[in-house]
């Protein structure tokens, strides 16, 4: 029997849920899961449903829930669970969180699909080969921005991409990009090493001797590693580790991190709720 997974974001109020298990039922819809909140901040509330029906057509099963989602104005998503959602990888040339995506959606670990790499630099193409992944080198300097976002834009749409995973890509986004791909673009930062920007941040963290290091997945905005969080990682370290060792556990930190965020992304558990993410674990 086919199962789907539906997504509702819109104000909170009474008789939300009632009203879209009573269309479930319509659609011979079995609730497998459900999971909903409603934010005290923005009196919004979100729900993720997984359900089975022996509807095979999930176009008819957007029909039935159709009303519900007219009565409460909501933003509203039903996926078949095996269609896999479509995601653009770009990376500059650290190929670390690349290699392990690569990994994980070969492994059958990631229900994602992956129909391009691209990249600034031509330094990861060979292990994209390796998994045979099409790559794409798309060079980007301060002439080039706008029309090489342009060409960013097109294989967006002629590849059908659900969302965008900036796995260490070292190119800062426009703001008109980002406001265009908004709550559809996942970075992954060293966001716990908010004093060492720049170039090097394990050596700096190393010369002050932190005593924590990690990493942040989240979602793009114009603001620079200032968008809301999706999912961070932690690790103590301390004065015996050099910089050296710092980076090669920051790297570790950072797979994990971002492989997490976009299985979160993928499985339609992310909520974006004003300035912050609602995640369903």
């Amino acid at each position: 029997m086919p199962r789907y997974v539906m997504t509702v974001r819109c104000a909170d109020g009474p008789g939300i849920v009632h009203t879209f298990t009573a269309a479930l039922l319509e659609a011979h819809g079995n609730i497998l899961d459900n999971a909903q909140y409603g934010d005290p901040l923005t009196e919004q509330f979100c729900m993720r449903t997984r359900f089975e029906s022996p509807i095979t057509d999930v176009a008819e099963v957007r029909r039935i829930l159709q009303p519900a989602v007219h009565t409460f104005g909501a933003t509203f998503t039903v996926r078949d669970e095996d269609a896999h959602q479509r995601v653009l990888i770009m990376v500059s040339k650290f190929d670390h969180c690349l290699l392990d995506l690569l990994y994980r959606w070969q492994a059958g670990e990631l229900p994602i699909e992956i129909p391009l790499v691209v990249s600034n630099h031509p330094d990861c193409a060979e292990l994209c080969a390796r998994y045979g992944v099409p790559y794409l080198h798309l060079p980007v300097t301060k002439d080039t921005k706008v029309q090489q976002e342009a060409v960013l834009r097109g294989l967006i749409a002629e590849h059908g991409i659900d969302f965008v995973v900036l796995a260490r890509y070292m190119q800062v986004l426009s703001e008109q990009f980002c406001a265009d791909f908004a709550g559809r673009i996942i970075n992954i930062h060293h966001s716990f090493l908010p004093g060492f920007k720049g170039a090097r941040p394990y050596q700096q963290a190393y010369e002050r001797g932190v005593k924590m290091i990690g990493a942040t997945a989240h979602l793009v905005t114009a603001d620079l590693d200032e968008g809301p969080i999706i999912e961070q990682g932690v690790v103590t370290v301390d004065h015996s580790m050099d910089a050296t060792t710092l980076s090669i556990m920051g790297r570790d930190v950072e797979r994990q991190v971002l492989s997490r965020a976009v299985r979160q992304q993928a499985e339609d558990r992310l909520f974006l709720i004003g300035h912050r993410v609602v995640v369903f674990h």
